[in-house]
Protein backbone atom coordinates (compact mmCIF):
# COMPACT_ATOMS: atom_id res chain seq x y z
CA UNK A 1 0.00 0.00 0.00
CA UNK A 2 1.33 3.39 -0.86
CA UNK A 3 2.22 5.76 1.58
CA UNK A 4 -0.42 8.99 1.58
CA UNK A 5 1.38 12.45 0.98
CA UNK A 6 1.81 14.73 3.76
CA UNK A 7 1.93 18.05 1.05
CA UNK A 8 1.81 20.83 3.65
CA UNK A 9 4.83 19.30 5.27
CA UNK A 10 6.42 18.31 2.24
CA UNK A 11 5.90 22.12 1.24
CA UNK A 12 6.86 23.74 4.54
CA UNK A 13 10.66 21.45 3.64
CA UNK A 14 10.87 22.83 0.80
CA UNK A 15 9.92 26.65 1.76
CA UNK A 16 12.88 26.01 4.97
CA UNK A 17 15.52 24.92 2.38
CA UNK A 18 14.64 27.84 0.18
CA UNK A 19 15.26 29.88 2.76
CA UNK A 20 18.02 28.52 3.73
CA UNK A 21 19.53 28.81 0.64
CA UNK A 22 18.48 32.57 0.27
CA UNK A 23 20.18 33.34 3.17
CA UNK A 24 23.33 31.16 2.58
CA UNK A 25 23.51 33.59 -0.61
CA UNK A 26 22.77 36.78 1.20
CA UNK A 27 25.34 35.72 3.50
CA UNK A 28 28.56 35.59 0.88
CA UNK A 29 27.40 38.21 -0.91
CA UNK A 30 27.87 40.62 2.04
CA UNK A 31 31.20 38.99 3.11
CA UNK A 32 32.14 39.34 -0.82
CA UNK A 33 31.26 43.21 -0.76
CA UNK A 34 33.29 43.73 3.02
CA UNK A 35 36.52 42.11 1.46
CA UNK A 36 36.18 43.73 -1.91
CA UNK A 37 35.95 47.11 -0.20
CA UNK A 38 38.69 47.18 1.68
CA UNK A 39 41.02 44.94 -0.77
CA UNK A 40 40.14 47.42 -3.61
CA UNK A 41 41.28 50.82 -1.51
CA UNK A 42 44.80 49.13 -0.40
CA UNK A 43 46.18 47.40 -3.42
CA UNK A 44 44.66 50.23 -5.69
CA UNK A 45 47.68 51.44 -7.48
CA UNK A 46 48.73 55.47 -7.52
CA UNK A 47 47.07 57.44 -10.02
CA UNK A 48 48.49 60.06 -12.33
CA UNK A 49 47.52 63.16 -10.21
CA UNK A 50 48.68 61.37 -6.77
CA UNK A 51 52.48 60.81 -8.25
CA UNK A 52 52.79 64.70 -9.22
CA UNK A 53 51.48 66.10 -5.75
CA UNK A 54 53.98 63.90 -4.28
CA UNK A 55 57.12 65.41 -6.30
Amino acid sequence: MPIKPNYQYERSQRDKLKAAKKEAKLASKSTKAKTLSPGEEETSAPTEADVSREQ
